[in-house]
């Protein structure tokens, strides 16, 4: 029983200091009778700043942690108004300091964050322009709404229309 006990509580300290600091999550929705599936690990702010420090501006970031973030549309789209084929797509993002951010949809989908990026692999690229708010959204957090795909951390919100 003591052994049952003691190895009861080793399980529970070993997925303790195991859980994933940035976990996997997922998005999923419909717009315009179009199926999206985002999976993405999600970063917390955590008191750091966030864009031009922790996130770099002018480089290429896997816009989520530790495996890429990844999207996937079950028919051809139209993002700000540039045509995308159905599939699953590697996403990533270039912040800048000022004007508008790029948006990047990669035929690579399986690389671990933005590190084997190459641009030769870009399905599209587009650029957004993000808008900066009061409130902190505090982990990272993708959603779907009726006519876009929402990107919200720290203070930067993103909309990425999807037609």
């Amino acid at each position: 029983m003591r052994f049952t006990k003691l190895l009861l509580v080793f399980f529970f300290v070993t997925a303790i200091s195991c859980a994933q600091k940035s976990p996997r999550k997922q998005a999923d929705g419909k717009i315009n009778n179009i199926m999206v599936a985002i999976d993405y690990g999600s970063p917390s702010v955590k008191g750091r700043t966030v864009w031009g420090d922790l996130v770099k501006y002018d480089k290429v970031w896997r816009a989520g942690a530790n495996e890429n973030t990844t999207i996937s549309f079950d028919k051809e789209v139209s993002i700000n108004g540039n045509k995308l084929p159905a599939g699953k797509y590697g996403f990533f993002l270039i912040p800048k300091e000022t004007g508008n951010w790029t948006i990047i949809f990669s035929n690579k989908n399986d690389a671990w964050g933005h590190f084997s990026y190459k641009e030769k692999n870009d399905a599209l690229r587009v650029e957004v322009t993000p808008e900066f708010v009061n409130d902190v959204q505090e982990q990272l957090l993708y959603s779907v709404n009726k006519d876009a795909i929402i990107l919200a951390w720290d203070k930067a919100r993103i909309a990425i229309s999807v037609k």
